[in-house]
């Protein structure tokens, strides 16, 4: 099997590196990532065991000549429609497409320029970090993906093959597109919840403030419901466990982008789910709130770019 990996950043490098051993796997990367590859090879700090590929196999998109089996895609929903740009030449007929991204935005942009066929549904839980090498921050890697009815088909299959023995835990899944908004109902309230009140989980339960996160929860899980994905009892059991956990570190990766000043999946995230709900003025107000804060955000920070000095 052929796999592409698209970007060597922290999802792509971490499990395109843990698939690299013994497999058929080929970066697909920018001149600049190709250039840094080249020169301090993919390297891979992790308690599960670290990773040094010394010359990794790369490839810019405009010299891909032939199809690929599987094509592993993680980047930020902002980046996707140059990502699939730059992976369309590797796209035939059997390839399948197995993204790695949160929310379901991405499933329908992926369908519409590749066919729903192509696209396998998929999510990771890893906290990972990039500076020039990866960082494995704990002890969690794990994937599950599957084809979105349900079905085992001879390709997922032939993939559940292929990361078997690949030192990261993968599932083939029978019910994915349920994981998928079980996951994205806890993801957008984490988001919504933490760069709403500037904190973490533990922070926000040190202020008293526990139930606003289990209500903005609940808010996400009846757009899930309604669109017909109404989160497990264990999914959701965990969920709020985790909101609300007192003194809990763990805060949303948005919170850490705003802080920083990045670009944030606010419209992937938040406003997306929303707009499944049908929300209209006064539906699911917290997370209008949280959207309307998130994108007020955006639109201060476009202002401050345009302002900024030109070099």
């Amino acid at each position: 099997m052929r796999i592409l990996v698209v970007g060597a950043g922290a999802l792509g490098g971490y499990f395109g590196g843990r698939l690299k051993a013994g497999r058929d796997v080929t970066f697909l990367v920018r001149p600049r990532r190709a250039e840094q590859l080249a020169k301090t090879g993919l390297l891979v700090r992790s308690p599960k065991g670290d990773i040094h590929i010394a010359a990794p196999p790369t490839v810019l998109s405009e010299n891909i000549r032939a199809p690929f089996d599987l094509i592993l895609l993680s980047c930020k929903a902002y980046d996707l429609q140059g990502a699939m740009d730059s992976l369309a030449p590797a796209v035939g007929a059997n390839t399948a497409i197995l993204p790695l991204l949160n929310g379901m935005k991405h499933m329908d942009l992926l369908a519409a320029r590749f066919s729903a066929g192509a696209v396998l549904g998929g999510i990771i839980s890893a906290t990972l970090d990039d500076e020039g090498r990866i960082l494995h921050l704990n002890d969690t890697h794990f994937l599950s993906f599957g084809e979105q009815n349900g079905a085992k088909s001879p390709r997922v299959v032939a993939i559940a093959t292929a990361f078997s023995g690949a030192k990261f835990d993968s599932q083939l899944s029978t019910a994915i597109l349920q994981e998928m908004w079980e996951k994205w109902a806890f993801i957008a309230a984490a988001a919504g919840i933490c760069c709403l009140m500037r904190g973490a989980f533990g922070d926000i339960a040190a202020a008293g403030a526990s139930q606003l996160a289990s209500d903005m929860f609940g808010e996400c899980c009846a757009i899930a419901a309604n669109n017909g994905f109404n989160p497990g009892e264990t999914a959701v059991k965990r969920s709020i466990g985790m909101l609300t956990a007192a003194g809990s570190p763990i805060a949303a990766s948005m919170l850490r982008d705003i802080e920083r000043g990045a670009p944030i999946e606010a419209d992937h995230i938040v406003g997306d789910l929303l707009a499944r709900g049908g929300a209209r003025p006064g539906d699911y107000p917290l997370l209008q709130i949280a959207y309307a804060h998130l994108r007020t955000y955006e639109a201060r920070r476009q202002r401050e770019q345009a302002a900024a000095p030109k070099h």
